[in-house]
């Protein structure tokens, strides 16, 4: 049996916050400034931003092994933050970020169409998230309601490592029946995300404004003069450089173009291990 390139794309693998909903990734975030502020530590929403893509447990363990804030733990508990700390303040985060997810649920502008025209190029959608399966319920059903229902949902407490674990990604693969990693494009607006993407075998998309790197409302979006956007641009570009993404892209509504060029890459034998 001899082994056969793909020469198209069967499906892409999305993130959901700051990638199809809630533009600039703020129900996670604001949550964990909550969720902190609750023990009296003080973080600041970019703080916050940080390690975004990883698990939220994970995520939690990262923030309080940042200098800052563990100094801050110590002049409060005069200790340095254990994993029994990290779980406790995980514990209050899930009931808030339960709470207060719809708040930031809506499709970010064009990325409905998007998914639209994917699945007229014939690419089934699978997804995967930092948010453990109790908080993807309830995305999941307001994305529902709102008109996105992907075909698979991965979430970060459904495999044994998140992100930037390959695990998520390849659990779509396997859901979707797929039949090469290849074949996948893995879009994303954060690091852990284009890495997993990458440890997959798959074709990486990093999106720049819609996400956590940019941390901006939609309208604050929409009011940036062309030269700071031209800044941002060239400021997220190098901030996803050690990733090393495939493409670089505004919006998930620029996806349906590259998924053109990749489609005419893979015909031509290229993968995307090998760039």
């Amino acid at each position: 049996m001899r082994y056969q390139h793909p020469d198209r794309l069967q499906a892409a693998i999305l993130d959901w916050a700051g990638t199809v909903v809630d533009f600039g990734s703020f129900a996670p975030t604001r949550i964990f400034v909550e969720a902190f502020a609750q023990f009296d530590i003080e973080i600041s929403l970019e703080e916050a931003r940080g390690p975004m893509g990883m698990g939220k447990w994970d995520h939690i363990r990262t923030l309080c092994d940042q200098p800052a804030v563990t100094e801050r733990f110590m002049h409060r508990f005069a200790r340095l933050p254990t994993d029994e700390d990290v779980t406790a303040i995980y514990e209050r985060f899930m009931p808030l970020q339960i709470e207060k997810v719809g708040e930031h649920s809506a499709p970010i502008p064009g990325a409905l169409e998007a998914v639209a025209d994917l699945r007229e190029r014939g690419l089934k959608i699978g997804t995967c998230s930092g948010y453990p399966q109790v908080v993807m319920q309830k995305v999941v059903e307001l994305a529902a309601a709102a008109g996105y229902q992907p075909d698979h949902v991965v979430a970060t407490d459904e495999v044994p490592k998140g992100r930037p674990s390959p695990a998520q990604a390849l659990a779509n693969v396997i859901a979707l029946g797929l039949d090469d990693v290849a074949a996948c494009v893995k879009v994303d607006d954060t690091e852990p995300g284009i890495l997993e993407g990458r440890s997959a075998g798959m074709w990486t998309v990093a999106l720049r404004f819609s996400g956590n790197f940019l941390g901006l409302s939609w309208a604050q979006f929409q009011a940036l003069p062309a030269e700071r956007l031209a800044a941002e641009r060239e400021r997220i570009d190098a901030l996803f450089e050690d990733s090393r993404p495939h493409y670089l892209i505004d919006t998930l509504a620029d996806l349906p173009p590259v998924v053109d060029a990749i489609n005419q890459r893979l015909a031509r034998g290229e993968s995307p291990q090998g760039c």
